[in-house]
């Protein structure tokens, strides 16, 4: 196992390390992973636009909604049980790379939703 952990840091670090789309998919996907799992709070640091609202009234209301939101599809579709990445592009006039996830619903629904993702001092945010 060691010998195959070794090999694969080279590799990485042979290729040039992860590339941004990777980075990005990685991101949000831990970020809806952190909603599925009712820690809405992570979820909302993940959002670029938080620093601008600057008021708590904004952030409680953006942590209701997410939890609503989260109610209603635990009600309409038995939750939402898995989250995977389909595609990543790369808008480089925008400076945005959207993400495609799949919510993967309890009642075997799925949903596919881009997540426009911006690097910000070397983190990766949901715009």
């Amino acid at each position: 196992m060691r010998k195959y952990l070794v090999s694969l840091v080279f590799l990485v670090a042979a290729c040039g390390g992860p590339s941004r789309e990777e980075l990005a998919s990685l991101a949000a996907k831990g970020y809806y992973e952190h909603l599925i799992h009712g820690e809405y709070e992570q979820f909302y640091e993940g959002m670029d636009q938080r620093e601008l609202s600057g008021e708590e009234s904004y952030r409680s209301q953006m942590l209701d909604n997410l939890r609503q939101f989260m109610a209603r599809q635990e009600q309409e579709h038995r939750g939402v049980l898995e989250v995977r990445v389909s595609n990543v592009t790369t808008d480089t006039v925008q400076q945005l790379t959207n993400v495609f996830l799949v919510l993967c619903f309890g009642d075997s629904t799925n949903e596919e939703v881009v997540v426009p993702m911006v690097e910000r001092h070397g983190a990766w945010r949901m715009k």
